[in-house]
């Protein structure tokens, strides 16, 4: 096991690091601590060949690049202070109300025009394979109350896991959910992800409103095309939906325990991606809205369906719904979440 560090560029006159991680299977994950994102994700397929599997640059000028800032895709990013959409990006919470950016129609999205995966973290520590980058959030950044103090800790294992360890410890009572957005092909971007075969382990979806914001309401999905609890390939559920996957399944999760929530695989590769988590809900997202126009510096295709996202955390609206677990941290209280995405070929 080793960590390399190399110069990634430069942002707003601070130096940008990438991080490579690398385990003896031929495993490989870059990191930048710029929005503590994955940039690269290495993987053999069955026939041992190493290809990336994870959309996102080369260098940090990728991430400014004109059709991505556009579209806005969050290719690999730590999301915060809040993922998802929170309806007309205001929320009350102890009887004030708090008003966010409008980033995403009237709503607010993945906490706002910065979120975290747009700040440059701090690197705290890094050992022969797990790095810790750390932030602070400040009191009404972004319109969220309290000052946090945020790590992500990534870590590679000789398992082919990539573990992701969040926590954050806020002196206000505030709404905090994190999650990580890297999209995943597992035929290397040579075709869609539309022959891959998703299997999630819940019949449970949260249900959104016309805006994109979720309404609280959980449905039972049983027997419907997105009920995926058997495993089934991607394409033909989006032909059911008459449309891509932007679904966010609940899982009965009361105590926050680490399960496996969700696997997907492709039979061309041979690789399976296995997610295990604490969280209470997951997105799955096919990149129905990614841009056809966006590319890695080498050319490597990305686009609608080129891509898909397992994003695990707390209920979208969170803020807005009653009861919703986890969704606001109290002052002097640890938020704590893990997600591991478990690789194997």
């Amino acid at each position: 096991m080793s960590i390399k560090t190399t110069e990634f560029g430069v942002f707003n006159g601070e130096n940008v690091q990438l991080y490579t991680l690398s385990n003896s299977n031929g495993v490989q994950v870059q990191i930048t601590n710029y929005g503590a994102t994955i940039t690269t994700l290495e993987v053999p397929n069955s026939k041992g060949i190493v290809e990336n599997i994870a959309c996102g640059f080369d260098t940090l000028d990728g991430y400014f690049g004109k059709e991505y800032v556009e579209n806005s895709p969050y290719f690999g990013g730590t999301i915060g202070r809040y993922c998802s959409q929170i309806k007309n990006s205001k929320f009350t919470l102890n009887g004030k109300e708090y008003n966010l950016a409008k980033n995403c129609g009237e709503n607010n999205l993945h906490g706002g025009a910065t979120g975290f995966d747009k700040k440059i973290w701090n690197v705290e520590s890094v050992s022969d394979n797990a790095l810790k980058m750390s932030l602070l959030s400040k009191d009404l950044e972004e319109g969220f109350p309290g000052n946090v103090q945020i790590s992500v800790v990534f870590t590679l294992t000789e398992s082919n896991e990539v573990k992701i360890d969040y926590s954050g410890l806020p002196d206000q009572d505030t709404p905090l959910s994190m999650t990580n957005h890297t999209y995943f092909n597992l035929d290397a971007f040579s075709s869609t992800v539309e022959s891959h075969i998703a299997q999630v382990n819940t019949n449970n979806r949260q249900v959104m409103d016309d805006t994109g914001a979720g309404t609280g309401e959980v449905i039972d999905i049983t027997g419907k095309p997105d009920d995926l609890t058997k495993g089934k390939e991607i394409g033909d559920a989006h032909l059911g939906m008459g449309d891509g996957f932007e679904n966010f399944y609940v899982f009965d999760n009361p105590n926050f325990k680490l399960k496996e929530v969700a696997n997907v695989r492709s039979e061309e590769s041979g690789r399976k991606l296995t997610v295990l988590s604490t969280e209470p809900c997951m997105l799955l997202y096919t990149g129905k809205y990614t841009s056809d126009a966006i590319k890695r510096e080498n050319g490597e295709q990305y686009g609608k369906y080129k891509g898909f996202c397992c994003e695990t955390h707390r209920y979208q609206n969170g803020p807005n719904i009653a009861n919703s677990p986890g969704t606001i941290t109290k002052a002097g209280e640890k938020f704590k979440s893990t997600t591991i995405f478990k690789l194997e070929w």
